[in-house]
């Protein structure tokens, strides 16, 4: 009876894992067929995450729209993905769109400028951000609005401008770039997580709007990576915070995050959290026992007040 029992075993977990191996190529296959050739926009495309996305989909046989606030940044990378060594595919050489998120005005330009070289944008990536560390009793106004004008409103005017055209044709995928604390906040971040909350929420509702127009809407929420963003972040008065934070420094590297962006893209995903375990448990426990939660936020936020004044 064992002897029977494994000689049928056996050849059904060879079956399954044939299965699940036919399913991975195909899925691959999809993915390479649905961004192949398409064109593809990335803000933020000079550094971080986003240059490590520039590299992945530039290797996928997109044709990539690189944008940024540094021209000899773009020159760059447009540069070092040119001269990379990329044989499966046929890769295309980038386009540059140089312009601040934070320049409302500068906006509608860059979407009119991407339109009239490409023709159309078949993947928006909006990945551009400035973090924020910082108490909201000594924060300004002003830096609550530079960091909502750079996350938050720069991404909704720059896929505002460029979905008349999605609908046109109705084809199209936007993508946000948002972060863990788009689905909850820790001490010290206000600004930041406010920002990325805004930014759920809007491509949320642009989701369910775009179901009509066969557009796709996709919220990537990645937990710590690492990057210069802590180095970057705007402090309570403006300034730079200047300071890689250990949390960031053992965080994800983004190469890794950026094929995770490329396979969410390629599978059309709707809502995805690339983070460790405890932040992603803790999205469950701020909607099941929110008391607990708050207690564990007040806590945190006592800790690094006595880390600050010591």
């Amino acid at each position: 009876m064992d002897f029977l029992t494994s000689t049928a075993i056996l050849p059904l977990l060879f079956g399954c894992v044939g299965i699940c191996s036919l399913l991975k190529l195909l899925q691959r296959m999809r993915t390479r067929a649905y961004l192949r050739n398409a064109v593809v926009v990335i803000t933020g495309a000079t550094s971080g995450l986003g240059r490590e996305c520039a590299r992945v989909f530039y290797a996928a046989g997109t044709k990539l729209v690189l944008c940024g606030r540094n021209r000899e940044a773009l020159e760059e990378l447009t540069r070092e993905l040119t001269a990379a060594q990329v044989t499966k595919v046929q890769t295309h050489k980038p386009y540059m769109v140089t312009f601040d998120l934070a320049d409302s005005g500068a906006i509608g330009a860059a979407a009119t400028e991407i339109l009239q070289c490409c023709g159309c944008v078949d993947v928006l990536i909006n990945n551009a951000g400035v973090s924020y560390r910082g108490s909201v009793v000594d924060t300004t106004m002003d830096v609550d609005k530079r960091v909502m004008e750079i996350n938050y409103f720069g991404p909704v005017a720059l896929t505002k401008a460029l979905l008349p055209s999605m609908i046109k044709r109705q084809q199209g995928h936007i993508v946000a770039i948002s972060s863990i604390q788009g689905k909850i906040s820790i001490p010290f971040r206000s600004a930041y997580a406010a920002s990325k909350h805004a930014t759920q929420a809007f491509f949320d509702c642009l989701r369910a709007e775009m179901e009509q127009y066969d557009i796709e809407v996709t919220v990537i929420s990645p937990g710590y990576i690492h990057t210069n963003l802590s180095l970057n972040a705007l402090t309570a008065d403006g300034s730079k915070y200047g300071v890689m934070d250990k949390t960031t420094a053992q965080g994800r590297r983004p190469m890794e995050v950026a094929r995770d962006v490329l396979a969410a893209v390629g599978k059309k995903k709707k809502d995805v959290i690339l983070a460790d375990l405890l932040p992603s448990l803790a999205i469950y426990l701020r909607t099941l026992a929110p008391g607990l939660f708050f207690s564990l936020m007040a806590s945190r936020a006592r800790k690094e007040q006595k880390s600050k004044s010591s």
